[in-house]
Order: C-alpha cells, then sequence, then structure tokens
C-alpha cells in the first residue's frame, strides 16, 4: 500500500481546496491518506535575519519529513491575489532552506479551485511553472472552476469534470 498525503496551500478553517484535496486524495485506490493542515505547522515569517539568530523552525523540519516520507503528494493550492497564499509560500520558502530540492522528486497531483470561473488557474500555472526547479514531479494536474456550483456535501457534482478528475487521479496512482 503507497503512502500519499494531502494538504491544501492554506490556513483557511474552512478551506474549499482542502476540500477539494481530501476528496481527491480518497479517490485514490490502495493508498493509505495522512491529511495535512498548514496551521499545524505554524512558521515565523521567512526572513535571513531570522534564520541566522534563530536558525531553521522544527515546523518546517517536520513538513518536509512528511513529503520524504510519503510516496506522492495531493496539494490543492488557494489562490490570493493572482499567486498562492502567504501561508504556503512561506512554509514553502523554509523548507527550501531545508533542501532546494523540496518536493524529493515525489508523484505529485496539483490542483487549485476558487469560487471564481478560473478555478486557480493562475496560482497553479506559476506552480507547474516552479516546483519542477524544487524537486516538483508533477504528474498530473486539475483545476476546478466556480467551486460551490461544481462541489456539493462533499463530492464532485459535475460529472463532466468528474470525470476529468478521475482520469487525473488514474495517472497519479499510475506514477505511484
Amino acid at each position: 500500500m503507497k503512502h500519499i498525503i494531502t494538504f491544501a496551500g492554506t490556513n483557511s478553517k474552512n478551506s474549499i481546496n482542502k476540500q477539494l484535496a481530501v476528496y481527491t486524495s480518497g479517490l485514490v485506490e490502495n493508498a493509505e491518506v495522512t491529511v495535512l493542515d498548514l496551521n499545524d505547522f505554524e512558521l515565523p515569517i521567512y526572513g535571513i535575519d531570522y534564520e541566522t539568530d534563530h536558525g531553521i523552525p522544527d515546523n518546517a523540519q517536520k513538513f518536509i519529513e512528511h513529503i520524504r516520507s510519503s510516496d506522492g503528494i495531493v496539494l490543492s493550492l488557494a489562490e490570493h491575489n493572482g499567486t498562492y497564499s502567504t501561508v504556503f509560500k512561506n512554509i514553502f520558502d523554509w523548507m527550501s532552506r531545508i533542501d532546494g530540492k523540496l518536493w524529493s522528486d515525489k508523484p505529485m497531483l496539483l490542483m487549485a479551485t476558487s469560487p471564481g470561473a478560473r478555478g486557480g488557474t493562475t496560482a497553479l500555472d506559476i506552480a507547474k511553472s516552479r516546483f519542477p526547479y524544487m524537486g516538483g514531479n508533477i504528474v498530473a494536474d486539475f483545476s476546478l472552476p466556480s467551486f460551490h456550483d461544481n462541489f456539493s456535501d462533499g463530492t464532485m457534482v459535475n460529472q463532466e469534470l468528474k470525470t476529468q478528475l478521475l482520469e487525473v487521479v488514474k495517472s497519479f496512482q499510475n506514477s505511484l
């Protein structure tokens, strides 16, 4: 059985991206899933002066260990002002100080959603262009537009999008 981690790139307690990530990871067959929450890995804002004076915080070490010990990653990015959220960028920055290839070449299903029709595609596109330089092995990606119209009661209600997601999950699963 493969072990995957899943999380949303946000600290919102009611995150639609977390709902999507958890739902999607549940579609992966023969996998043990660990759901991570960025709220459990609180970190100071990254700065070289802080790092010099205090070193790398334990929570950054703990988070990167989850990545390293997994067989794959399901990540759904929240989009804030056309890029990923500050809390995600911060943990990303801290982990990059531990290991420049922080994603450890683990197979990754990268996603985004938003209430709007673009479904977080701007943040998704930024990540798809940046993560490979940081050890990101993005084997599949998916954007869910208009979350509240297409996802309800813990499931995908738009059948066309659900079919697309199942194909993406299959690609991810085959890479594990």
